[in-house]
């Protein structure tokens, strides 16, 4: 062998026929099973192999190549393993130049076959997939180190490479389920275990993947996992994408969940199980790709995942209705449960990626969500509810809820407005996600987590009566220009939903306590001296409203209110420290405590609390007293005004945007002078009469509709939440057009004062107005009150 080497060195020319001959005689002793001379010649091609690295060495490399298919194709063990061990010999060199015209798709062939033996002797057996496994692993060096590496990545060799590396992969008995990166494998276990050999080299190859051939590695993943049913259970497709996830470079990271998406569309039919397992691998793959780059992904993942939930409402309701008696019915439970999962680990992956986005994203996947919650009455929505029904409808609002209530967990905004837009708000506080104690109680949560920007809602969990608020050490600050801004424009809305939310009939326990924290928070986040007093003309109507009880409500619900609202006063009475509020709400609780203990929240909300028959007969000490309050609280400087005006539910903009309005309700005084039987040219009864003519009329005006109930809408919006002193400004110019236009609609004669700070007179042949104070303005001819 030195001679040899010495004279191929020296005559490098001379390798191509030297390589032929060796090949010859190889390929003679193979035949003929003469494993000494096989052995012998293989050596000898070993070392001059290693030994010469000049021009010439292609043509010998290619007798070379041939000789180790030669041993691989044959049937001995010993020859293959004998074979591979040359080729990973010869993949470890670096080559000057590369070869244009070498193809590996045999060698992928071979040692994808390996990697399946079944072998009788499992010992041999065991040798032969480490060696196919080494074999793969050589091919893809020496490819990837080559300029011509490209070939590699073909999906033709990946369907070989990617599913024999993880079919040994499963031979692992305990599969690696935490949540950082697995630790590399021992030398050792790399030569003596398959499972761990083609690990490692599954890393590696995803390590050496680019962006244009990333898809083609990650594929025969998901055929492979099909093929063999490994989605349910899944925890071997949880163990290979983790490594694909923390083996390839973090910008690639969203190649990956699209694919994940993909298939998942793909699979949208198969069993829940399925799906629920491919959702779960979507999870941990988005868990570590949310700590890099998720790329342009963020709203496909949300759209494909609320598709999926869609579709799994969808089944979970198909199969209720279709369901029958006996064993179909136990399958078709069996099912409901498994869509059950589905949905779970849907709304498990939105909240955890929403909660790992940055706030600029996250508040868009909040309005993504809100988007496609289901409004009855509305088309705002863009998820396709035709096929649910309204058990489906209900159910899909619940998920999408929920899944909202996780991507809002944790968010901290440094304004409300910022948190809570009006075209956010106002779906979110629909009628229509108010009619089943689950929503409300979603939809309240919704709002703690974004209303709650200093986490005191833990502290304020449970209703009760708290002795001493000061012991909460509750954080907070002083309220800034955009939050009381954001109050006087949306703080009816709120109040609005809590006061018809208290009124339910079907409310529970959790309901109350939800209700009495959102005032609560609104108490301490957003309320200066205004939304003080609003707040507590809430809870005296909600008191009125038990006593009264207009509704019907039973016992139980009229004593939740009576308890929810001592809760609160006795809350706000101290936020507030006024001594002699404090006194007052102090003295009626010590009361109730006393004679009437059912309206404490302590008692109420017991498993077996004594109910009264009737709320008449009390004496009104058990009650929160509306001049008592007012008298307390004016002594400290507040103005209580607005305290003998009863709350009123504000009217919904549903209930505004009829289809004829008068300039009178347009500036909000909200009086009715007008009687059904006085004739008016602008004013059209309810109950027109419905010819062909008026809905020939009706379709032909249809587009100029729409555009005329817009700008009924904006104009209303404006008067209703600009500041007076910009409508008055505004209206200067037009004091003339508005004195004859509200004259005509409402035939009044109107008196202008004396002085610009006196009293504007209205007077009717239908009504007799008291004066109304005007405010000192520029023109003294029209008041808009």
């Amino acid at each position: 062998m030195e001679k040899l080497t010495f004279y191929a060195v020296s005559a490098p020319e001379k390798l191509d026929r030297i390589g032929s001959y060796l090949a010859e005689r190889l390929s003679r002793d193979v035949v003929r099973h003469r494993s000494g001379y096989v052995l012998i010649a293989m050596e000898a091609l070993d070392q001059l192999l290693m030994a010469c690295h000049s021009q010439s060495i292609k043509p010998f490399v290619e007798s070379f190549l041939h000789m180790v298919a030669k041993l691989l194709e044959s049937g001995e063990p010993k020859l293959q393993v004998l074979g591979t061990n040359s080729f990973v010999k010869f993949a470890n060199i670096e080559e000057d130049t590369p070869s244009y015209h070498r193809r590996y798709d045999f060698f992928v062939s071979r040692f994808s076959a390996m990697c399946h033996s079944c072998h009788s002797d499992p010992e041999i057996r065991t040798e032969i997939r480490i060696a196919g496994i080494r074999g793969i692993q050589g091919v893809v060096r020496k490819t990837v180190n080559d300029e011509l590496r490209a070939t590699i990545w073909e999906p033709q060799h990946m369907d070989k490479i990617v599913p024999s590396l993880l079919f040994n992969m499963q031979k692992i008995e305990e599969v690696d389920s935490r949540t950082g990166p697995p630790p590399s494998p021992s030398a050792a276990d790399k030569e003596e275990n398959p499972a761990v050999l083609a690990e490692n080299c599954f890393r590696e190859l995803l390590g050496r993947a680019t962006f244009g051939n990333m898809n083609n590695a990650v594929r025969p993943v998901f055929a492979h996992l099909d093929h063999h049913k490994l989605w349910d259970p899944n925890e071997f497709a949880v163990h290979c994408f983790k490594i694909i996830m923390y083996s390839i470079q973090a910008q690639y990271s969203h190649h990956v969940i699209q694919e994940i998406l993909g298939h998942l569309d793909a699979r949208k039919k198969d069993s829940p199980r399925v799906r629920a397992g491919i959702i779960q691998v979507l999870l941990e793959a988005v868990a570590i790709a949310a700590k890099g780059s998720i790329g342009p992904t963020v709203l496909e993942v949300f759209n494909t995942l609320l598709k999926h939930l869609r579709l799994s409402v969808e089944f979970e309701a198909n199969d209720l209705q279709g369901g029958s008696v006996g064993s179909t019915n136990l399958n078709s439970s069996s099912k409901d449960n498994d869509e059950k999962i589905v949905q779970n680990a849907i709304i498990q992956t939105i909240g955890f990626f929403g909660s790992n986005l940055p706030d600029y994203q996250r508040s868009e996947i909040m309005m993504f969500i809100m988007g496609r919650v289901p409004v009855f009455g509305t088309s705002t929505h863009t998820l396709d509810i035709s096929q649910l029904g309204d058990l489906g409808t209900r159910r899909i609002q619940i998920m999408l809820l929920r899944s909202l209530l996780m991507v809002t967990s944790g968010y901290k905004a440094k304004t409300i407005v910022t948190a809570l837009p009006g075209s956010f708000l106002d779906p979110l506080l629909s009628p229509s996600l108010m009619e089943d104690y689950e929503l409300r109680q979603l939809v309240l949560e919704v709002m703690h987590n974004l209303m709650d920007r200093h986490d005191n809602r833990a502290k304020l969990r449970g209703i009760r009566i708290i002795p001493d608020v000061a012991d909460l050490k509750i954080k907070r600050e002083k309220i800034c220009r955009q939050d009381t801004s954001f109050m006087k424009k949306n703080g009816q809305q709120l109040y609005r939903h809590i006061y018809l939310g208290c009124k339910e009939e079907d409310n529970v326990q959790k309901n109350y306590e939800l209700l009495y924290t959102s005032l609560a928070l609104i108490t301490i986040e957003l309320a200066n001296e205004d939304v003080v007093i609003d707040l507590i003309r809430l809870a005296i109507a909600l008191q009125d409203s038990a006593i009264i009880n207009e509704d019907n409500l039973p016992m139980f619900h009229r004593c939740g209110i009576m308890a929810l609202v001592a809760a609160y006063l006795n809350f706000v009475s101290q936020m507030i420290a006024v001594p002699a509020f404090c006194q007052h709400v102090s003295k009626v609780i010590e009361i109730r405590t006393m004679e009437a203990p059912y309206f404490l929240p302590e008692h109420i909300f017991r498993d077996k609390c004594m109910l009264p028959k009737s709320l008449e007969k009390h004496d009104k000490n058990l009650y929160f007293l509306t001049n008592k309050i007012a008298e307390s609280l004016g002594g400290s400087g507040y103005s209580v005004e607005r305290l003998s005006v009863p709350y009123v539910p504000q009217v919904t903009d549903e209930d505004r945007l009829s289809r004829r309005k008068s300039i009178v309700d347009t500036v909000s005084i909200q009086v009715d002078i007008l009687p059904n039987s006085i004739p008016s040219d602008d004013v059209v009864s309810n109950t027109e009469e419905i010819t062909f003519e008026a809905l020939k009329k009706a379709i032909d005006t249809s587009g100029t509709e729409e555009q005329e109930k817009e700008k009924r809408r904006l104009v209303i919006e404006k008067f209703q939440k600009a500041p007076f002193e910009e409508i008055a400004a505004q209206c200067e110019s037009k004091a003339n057009l508005l004195h004859d236009r509200l004259a005509q609609i409402l035939e009044l004669t109107i008196r202008p004062p004396p002085s610009p700070s006196g009293t504007l007179t209205i007077t009717s042949g239908h009504a007799q107005y008291q004066s109304i104070p005007v405010y000192e303005m520029k023109f003294p001819d029209l008041c808009v009150y």
